[in-house]
């Protein structure tokens, strides 16, 4: 089948030539090369992470390098020394830096990381047995039991991850309020019908079109991340000791893209749900760090908005088309959408897989 011509030029200009090429995934393949390779996908898992805390470090060091003490942040277009200030990090009275030392320090240890990581890292992509022990770290796209378990195991993450900046917020030196200019410790408001009528736009003030971007006061922001963490905490260990109902075996689908696609439908969330928050959101954001909410003047909440929005986007992208995929090589065969038109002659047709049943 030939490449469609909507591909067709950029493919030339990335220099292959389907006709020259065994597969027709050169471009789009990704880590589906290792789908079938546990071993070299957590190598290319744990790389990925590594990337990630290299950025951040490297970042945060070359933003100390630029740090003008004598200057509010938010016109220096910063964007993570902000965020470590608004956890009290190195903050005086008024929002004022005072101390870059926190900063130095935890860039270096996100580098101290990137660096294990990425050995980590290339270890398993290179040296490691390709295919993981399923009596160990092993598995099979198609058994339920093992990816709930893995699914539990990262709720129980998120959730240590939240209880981190409530005991932050709560014990280990407070974080920065703006409605009081100072570093304070935050006694968090635990009421299940104050945080989650955030979540229905319902406020202590009435009901309001933001949703949870609404929210005040810290005792709500910090209540809510003890609701999200005993909540992911909860979850993940309900997941781990659990198999999949029924209904969730019949209805959902049990594949490695699938579960992409769940993923990025939940990055896309998240991308969103920041993009509203650091724009409108003045106790999250607070203006001295990132600019007045709908100011005149320049700031960085613009152009955090603006990645957040895009990259949300382009998760919901990727998470309609791989979730598309994953419905369509379920039942094995296409549905006639904008997608197959897109990549009519590149991606090989869901017919050539077999549909996988959850054990």
């Amino acid at each position: 089948m030939a490449t469609s011509v909507f591909w067709q030029p950029a493919f030339r200009a990335l220099g292959w030539d389907s006709a020259s090429q065994g597969s027709r995934t050169p471009l789009l393949a990704g880590n589906s090369r290792f789908i079938n390779a546990s071993g070299r996908l957590l190598g290319a898992h744990i790389a990925h992470a590594g990337l990630i805390m290299l950025w951040a470090g490297a970042m945060t060091l070359f933003e100390i390098s630029r740090l003008d003490l004598a200057q509010p942040l938010h016109t220096q277009n910063l964007i993570l020394l902000p965020h470590l200030a608004t956890l009290g990090l190195g903050i005086d009275t008024g929002g004022q830096v005072v101390n870059t030392y926190p900063y130095y320090l935890i860039g270096m240890l996100h580098l101290i990381s990137a660096a294990v990581l990425g050995a980590g890292g290339i270890y398993h992509a290179v040296l490691g047995s390709a295919i993981l022990n399923e009596n160990g770290f092993g598995y099979a796209w198609e058994d339920g039991n093992k990816m709930t378990s893995i699914l539990g195991i990262h709720l129980v993450m998120l959730g240590l991850g939240a209880a981190l900046l409530v005991l932050k917020a709560t014990q280990f030196g407070g974080i920065y309020d703006p409605l009081v200019e100072q570093v304070r410790l935050v006694q968090p408001n635990l009421s299940p019908f104050r945080i989650f009528g955030y979540l229905l736009g319902i406020t202590p003030e009435g009901w309001n079109i933001l949703g949870m971007a609404s929210v005040d006061n810290l005792e709500d922001v910090i209540g809510g991340h003890v609701w999200v963490s005993v909540l992911c905490i909860a979850g993940g260990i309900f997941h781990i000791l659990t198999s999949p109902f029924a209904w969730a075996k019949e209805r959902l689908v049990w594949s490695g893209e699938a579960y992409l696609s769940y993923s990025l439908g939940a990055l896309a969330i998240a991308g969103f749900s920041v993009a509203v928050f650091v724009s409108v959101n003045e106790v999250a954001y607070p203006s001295i760090f990132y600019g007045p909410v709908f100011g005149t003047e320049p700031s960085i909440r613009a152009a955090l908005a603006s990645v957040h929005c895009t990259f949300g986007f382009l998760a919901l992208l990727g998470h309609l088309w791989h979730a598309y995929r994953a419905s369509s090589i379920s039942l094995g065969t296409l549905q006639g959408t904008f997608f197959d038109f897109m990549t009519k002659g590149v991606v090989p047709s869901p017919a050539k897989y077999s549909a996988v049943r959850v054990r």
